[in-house]
């Protein structure tokens, strides 16, 4: 049940935040500084992370959709009985539902968090990329901690 929780989260906060962004921000203008090295600043994302392969959304829906259904289909081997990895997967599936429902429907992805030090920016993003690294994060960490104390109870 978790995942399925955090999943819907994120992909209506995902679809919030960008929503609001479409209507209140100009696109690629500077945007409302929050504080010294972040922004919120409207982009349109056609490609992947860091705009890789863009102009390419019919191959990255395809490819979300993909990803999705074999999260989905192996989630029992992806899970273990671990909660953060179940915490993972409810935020890999979010955030590929928040990425993906705005490439269907729009033909690009909403970016808008824009961090930057001085004059170097990281590429903008949003919710959906977020949760994705996080989940990533999340359960390369806990599976190498598993890992890590199975083999220290084996040598015990």
């Amino acid at each position: 049940m978790l995942p399925l929780i955090v999943a819907i989260i994120i992909a209506v906060a995902d679809q919030l935040t960008k929503e609001w962004v479409r209507a209140t921000l100009a696109l690629d203008k500077p945007g409302t500084a929050i504080t010294a090295f972040f922004n919120l600043t409207y982009v349109r994302n056609t490609g992947a992370a860091w705009g890789m392969f863009g102009g390419q959304n019919i191959g990255l829906t395809v490819l979300s959709i993909v990803m999705l259904g074999l999260l989905i289909i192996f989630r029992r081997q992806f899970l273990g009985d671990s909660r953060a990895h179940r915490l993972a997967l409810g935020l890999l599936i979010g955030g590929i539902v928040g990425n993906l429902l705005d490439r269907i429907r729009l033909n690009f992805v909403t970016d808008f968090l824009d961090f930057h030090l001085g004059t170097h920016h990281w590429p903008s993003f949003n919710i959906a990329d977020s949760a994705i690294c996080c989940g990533v994060g999340i359960y390369i960490f806990s599976s190498f901690m598993a890992s890590k104390n199975s083999q220290a109870s084996k040598s015990a």
